[in-house]
């Protein structure tokens, strides 16, 4: 198989790369020290299956194995952790590949050999059960063949496309795979839904106007075009609600 090994910690990384390399049975592609370059690097060699540190300073393990899930060829992920009792609790309940820091030579030989591809609602799972919950702090869209990672920061609103969703951002827009009840879900706090096809961020709503049989539409600040959206009326009075507080 084909190996790209990811941690943010030098010696931890020479440590895999021993193992793997000392079996001979395996072949290390790569080697990233963040999740950015992971992504970077799995979309360049395709690798049979990622060696993932959980906790990594800006993009996560959790997060990371969410954007690699996006390329068209997904690696199976192992994680690694130092102990912590609910991700070990939360890995096993999910059965998903996991070692322990300090590495040993005979767990991570077993979970190469068992070593799976994880869907986005399993990742969701764990991250839940593992007390990891920590919203994204980007989005993944596949453009021109290449990865492209969208700021959640700079995400205005979010609209059920097919069986796509498309991201307004402040460069523009994408389609990504994620389904809206999912993004709903995730970023709960700083995000409401107006339709039942459309997200929009509350940091962004400018304004609220009537328009035609006395419906109501929201203005987005940072909105290039400036066109209000409709909001539903089922969705009105939380709209408000979550104005009102902020």
């Amino acid at each position: 198989m084909k190996i790209l090994i990811v941690d943010d910690e030098a010696p931890a990384r020479d440590r895999l790369r021993q193992i793997i390399e000392d079996r001979g049975q395996h072949t290390v592609i790569g080697e990233a020290g963040n999740g950015r370059q992971t992504l970077e690097l799995a979309a360049e060699h395709a690798p049979d299956v990622v060696l993932l540190d959980i906790r990594m300073p800006g993009m996560s393990g959790i997060e990371t194995a969410h954007h690699l899930n996006t390329l068209e060829n997904a690696p199976a992920v192992v994680f690694t952790t130092a102990y912590d009792e609910y991700a070990i609790d939360a890995f096993e309940a999910q059965a998903i590949g996991y070692v322990l820091k300090p590495v040993r030579r005979e767990r991570l030989e077993r979970a190469l050999e068992h070593a799976g591809k994880l869907s986005g609602s399993t990742l969701d799972r764990v991250a839940g059960d593992s007390r990891l919950t920590v919203p994204r702090k980007n989005v993944c869209a596949r453009v021109h063949g290449e990865l492209k990672l969208i700021p959640v920061a700079d995400i205005l609103s979010f609209h059920a496309d097919q069986k796509y969703v498309r991201v307004h951002h402040r460069d523009g827009q994408d389609l990504i795979d994620d389904s809206l009840k999912t993004l709903e879900r995730e970023f709960a706090d700083s995000f409401v839904r107006i339709h039942r096809s459309a997200l929009v961020a509350v940091g962004q709503i400018e304004s609220l106007s009537k328009v035609a049989d006395n419906q109501l539409q929201v203005k987005l600040r940072d909105d290039p075009a400036g066109d209000g959206l409709v909001i539903s009326r089922r969705h009105v009075a939380n709209v408000r609600r979550r104005i009102k507080e902020g």
